[in-house]
C-alpha cells in the first residue's frame, strides 16, 4: 500500500454489476469534544480552539448544558465510540472533558486499553506512557480542585448575599393582584389559556398553575 498507510473501499455495486467507489485513507483521525454546562453557553470558542487544532468540523462531538460531573453525556459517548486505535482525543481543555479525578481516571483507562492518544489544547497526553499518564494525573487533579474552588466561593457568595437580604430566591412570576386578576378573567370564560397567557406575557404553565391554585382555594373553602 501506498506509503505503508492502510486504505478501505468506499463504494456500490452498479446496475451492470461493476464496483464504482475510491479508496479511503485509514490514517490517524483528530476526534473532538467540546462541552458547555448551561444552555446560556455557547460552545462556538471551543469549536474554533477545535478546528484551530486541526480537528474538522463533522468530527467535533458536543455536550450542550451538561456538567463536566454528569454521567449522561452523549456526546462524550459518540466521541469516544468515533476513536480507534491511534487516532486522537481532543479537547480545548481538560475541564470540558472531566471535572473530577475519578472521572479523568476511567477516561484515561478507556483511551490507554484502545491505544488513543488525549490532545489538551494541542498538548498531546499518551496514555499508555507512565509520563503522560502521569502529567494527566496531575492536570485532573488541578481541574477538580479549580471546581471545588469555584462551587465553595460560589456558596460563600450566597452565604453573604442572604445574610444582607440580597437573596431571596426565585421570584413568582405573576404577584398576588396579577393573579387574582388573570382567575378574573379566565372565569368569565373569554379568555382561552394561551390568550391569557400572552396578556400576561407568561408562560401557558404559569397559567395552569395559577388556575390550579385558585381552583384549590375554592374546593379548600367548601369544604370547611
Amino acid at each position: 500500500m501506498p506509503g505503508g498507510v492502510p486504505y478501505k473501499w468506499s463504494g456500490e455495486v452498479s446496475g451492470d454489476g461493476a464496483l464504482y467507489g475510491t479508496l479511503e485513507s485509514m490514517s490517524e483521525l483528530l476526534i473532538g469534544y467540546a462541552r458547555c454546562s448551561t444552555d446560556e453557553q455557547d460552545l462556538t470558542a471551543q469549536r474554533n480552539a477545535l478546528m484551530g487544532l486541526g480537528v474538522k468540523p463533522k468530527r467535533v462531538y458536543v455536550d450542550h448544558g451538561l456538567t463536566g460531573r454528569d454521567k449522561r453525556r452523549p456526546g462524550l459517548r459518540e466521541a469516544l465510540a468515533a476513536c480507534r486505535a491511534g487516532d486522537t482525543l481532543v479537547v480545548a481543555k481538560l475541564d470540558r472533558l472531566a471535572r473530577s479525578v475519578r472521572d479523568a481516571h476511567e477516561i484515561a483507562d478507556d483511551l490507554a486499553e484502545r491505544e488513543i492518544r488525549l490532545s489538551i489544547g494541542g498538548s498531546i497526553h499518551d496514555p499508555t506512557d507512565p509520563t503522560g499518564k502521569l502529567l494527566f494525573n496531575a492536570l485532573a487533579m488541578i481541574a477538580e480542585f479549580e471546581a471545588d474552588l469555584i462551587r465553595a466561593r460560589t456558596r460563600e457568595g450566597m452565604k453573604v448575599a442572604k445574610a444582607k437580604g440580597r437573596l431571596r430566591g426565585k421570584q413568582p412570576k405573576l404577584s398576588v393582584k396579577q393573579e387574582a386578576h388573570l382567575n378574573t378573567l379566565h372565569a368569565t370564560g373569554a379568555y382561552s389559556k394561551r390568550e391569557l397567557a400572552e396578556l400576561f406575557s407568561i408562560g401557558k404553565s404559569t397559567v395552569y398553575r395559577a388556575i390550579a391554585r385558585a381552583e384549590q382555594r375554592v374546593a379548600s373553602e367548601a369544604n370547611s
